[in-house]
């Protein structure tokens, strides 16, 4: 951790937004990445989230993918305490509750919001969010969804009360690409009580597509509405890689079969869970990865990868109507490459069993039949970073599990530095494993594509493309942002 004497406490900042996906995470990570550079030691925070993509910490805790990311840009590990409360869907209206890192239950809206203490849950991250505070500044804090949304007022424990609570020196982020930004901006504003209007010192606007002047009475007008400087306005960044954390980008990434490229289809799940698994491959020049849950798009491709999921016996229900798994098991006859990661490895076996209704009504189905394993669920958690070698052949490097459940297997995939091994191995085109982020690592995906290309090279070091991201990013929002003025709110004591 730096010593920052030098440079004096700052009062932490807060980035809250008009709703979500309207960039609050990445512009979290740019402002983590710059107070590093200026020689502050910051830390992420975010009182609770909701996402199906996760990350284990070094004490084999859980936390959002999104606050590992902006440790990572921090330049620090990470640690419960960024994200205490981590809501992870398993159906429409129920989620897995992730307390301090470990599963609490499951539970639906209607009990998490209505039957929890929340003043007794807001104390819990709020002690969290002390001890980050006596040891980083600033905290850099992310809200969640809107700050306006007034029925569930009462039941805040991650906007404008962490505003407040902490004095948080706080920063309105608004998404211009989806239109309405005057409407969005003034509403969420004047719906605000007093207090909270006061705590908001300025405006971000993101996403900004063409010439900036050209907004410029925008600005004007959105200052007078509001009586809120704008402080920012980021244009919409193409080719700036981050990784991302709302499953919406994948909305973004159903291109389908592209010539001339190595097509690599992943199985659209309903919860599909941890999507930067893919995120090298698709840095990876001559790749095209789309994903697809269309029998006749997903036939398409080269290879076919089958996700993790927070719920693999929903997913393999919802698989075998949409008819994929015909699609997958023929792709698997004739002789083209299948992989599993977590879920979809457990889903490559010859039955998933559910005893415990630990995901569920669904006590057993039978898998797609690619591997000799049978996937028993469980309560409780295997959560923790690793690293790993491969039985067969040279392949080796890091990543991480998360997963519920248990696949013997008498022909594992790989073995890990602790002596454990892992996955099972059906052939060089077909294996499973429980090891996110193995497609991070060149010398996993190198030979995965060089069976249909002999002449690729995976070339990206995706350690050095991330660090790349984080500083072009922070150059991104200082040529847009006025830092001067953020700075003088985050040494303002009032």
């Amino acid at each position: 951790m730096r010593k920052n004497t030098v440079y004096g406490r700052l009062r932490p900042i807060m980035f809250v937004g008009t709703g979500s996906d309207v960039g609050k995470s990445v512009v979290n990570t740019g402002f983590c990445r710059i107070f590093l550079q200026d020689g502050y030691s910051p830390a992420p925070f975010k009182a609770q989230n909701m996402s199906l993509n996760s990350y284990p910490t070094g004490d084999n805790l859980e936390i959002g993918r999104a606050q590992a990311v902006q440790a990572e840009a921090c330049s620090i590990d990470c640690s419960v305490e960024m994200n205490p409360v981590l809501l992870k869907p398993t159906s429409n209206s129920t989620s897995q509750v992730v307390l301090n890192g470990k599963p609490a239950g499951n539970k639906s809206a209607r009990e998490y919001f209505n039957k929890t203490d929340r003043d007794a849950l807001f104390a819990e991250v709020m002690r969290s969010f002390d001890k980050l505070a006596a040891r980083y500044n600033p905290v850099v804090i992310e809200g969640a969804g809107s700050i306006s949304e007034i029925n569930l007022w009462e039941k805040d424990i991650v906007n404008m009360r962490v505003a407040l609570h902490t004095a948080a020196a706080t920063f309105l982020v608004a998404d211009i690409d989806k239109g309405g930004i005057f409407a969005s901006v003034y509403g969420t504003i004047q719906l605000l009580p007093e207090a909270e209007r006061a705590a908001v010192k300025g405006i971000i606007i993101n996403k900004f597509r063409g010439d900036i002047s050209l907004f410029t009475d925008g600005k004007k007008i959105l200052e007078e509405l509001t009586r809120k400087p704008v402080v920012g306005i980021i244009p919409y960044c193409q080719g700036l890689f981050i990784e991302q954390e709302d499953g919406v980008i994948l909305e973004k990434k159903r291109t389908a079969f592209e010539a001339g490229k190595i097509n690599i289809g992943v199985v659209l799940l309903k919860h599909l869970s941890n999507f930067t698994d893919f995120n090298m491959l698709e840095q990876t020049a001559g790749v095209n990865l789309f994903y697809s849950d269309k029998p006749e798009t997903l036939s398409q491709a080269d290879i076919i990868v089958i996700p993790g999921s927070k719920n693999t016996l929903s997913d393999l229900k919802i698989l075998r109507e949409k008819r994929l798994d015909k699609t997958i098991v023929a792709h698997h006859r004739n002789g083209k490459p299948v992989y599993g990661i977590c879920g979809g490895y457990q889903m490559m076996g010859k039955e998933v069993r559910d005893p415990d209704g630990v995901e569920g009504d669904i006590t057993a189905l039978p898998g797609l039949g690619i591997l000799p394993v049978v996937t028993t669920l469980a309560g409780g958690k295997q959560t923790r970073q690793c690293r790993f070698s491969f039985i067969e052949g040279g392949a080796s490097g890091e990543g991480y599990e998360i997963h519920a459940g248990h696949t013997p297997s008498g022909q594992p995939l790989c073995r890990m530095e602790n002596g454990e091994t892992d996955g099972y191995f059906l052939n060089d085109k077909t294996w499973g494993t429980y090891i996110h982020g193995i497609f991070d690592n060149a010398s996993v995906i190198e030979p995965v594509l060089r069976r249909i290309d002999p002449a690729i090279s995976a070339t990206v070091n995706y350690k050095t493309r991330k660090e790349e991201g984080y500083n072009r990013l922070a150059d991104v929002i200082r040529e847009n942002v006025d830092m001067e003025y953020i700075y003088r709110c985050l040494r303002d004591s009032d």
